[in-house]
């Protein structure tokens, strides 16, 4: 019997909690850019993760060099004021986790995720963001009882404003990875995740 209602709605609850917090922090002032194209950007990442035994339910050590591309796309614009002034958006990721141990392999996916940036500073401007995905595995993880597994995720990043019109971010997150029960076994891998990137 396949369950995936628990992972649909963590990862519901993660996108929406990101979601409400950038509703109450606006103010009358936000303005929908849903169909303007002009702000958006694009993102190469990269970094490292790590799963750890013990949080959760997770009992292997899983470490990853991380690769992605990020599409951001705004969605309101001019939100709030003071130190609260931001955007939302939406983020849409390629991920590539190269596993480098305990297996040498690969796991592929995509996220779906929802951001706040506060732009208060021109030139520092933390954002919070959630959500999540489908992810496949091909690496040979114990307690992994499935290839295709689902992902959410949430965490807080910065990004800083080169002079010469350039951006870089660094982020950490928390990434869990599970079937949802679909498969038998089910044992997560919960993760935290240090990633920088430059926007091109």
């Amino acid at each position: 019997m396949i369950r995936i209602a628990p992972m649909a709605d963590r990862v519901c609850s993660v996108a929406l909690v990101v979601v409400l917090v950038g509703f109450l922090l606006a103010g009358s002032s936000g303005r929908v850019a849903a169909l303007d194209t002009s702000s958006d950007s694009w993102w190469a990442l990269v970094g490292y993760g790590q799963s750890v035994p013990g949080w959760g339910r997770t009992t292997e050590r899983v470490q990853t060099i991380d690769f992605g591309l990020r599409y951001q796309h705004h969605i309101f614009d001019d939100l709030g004021s003071d130190w609260y002034q931001g955007f939302h958006s939406i983020l849409v990721e390629l991920p590539v986790h190269l596993v480098v141990s305990p297996d040498e392999s690969a796991m592929v996916g995509v996220n779906f995720l929802a951001a706040y940036t506060f732009t208060a500073d021109e030139r520092w401007r933390p954002y919070i963001f959630g959500g999540g995905g489908p992810v496949y595995s091909f690496a040979d993880i114990d307690g992994m009882g499935a290839d295709l597994n689902g992902n959410y995720q949430f965490g807080v990043g910065l990004e800083y404003q080169l002079p010469d019109s350039r951006q870089l971010l660094v982020e950490l997150r928390y990434h869990h990875i599970s079937n949802a029960g679909s498969e038998d076994p089910n044992v997560p891998l919960n993760s935290g995740k240090f990633l920088v990137g430059v926007r091109f």
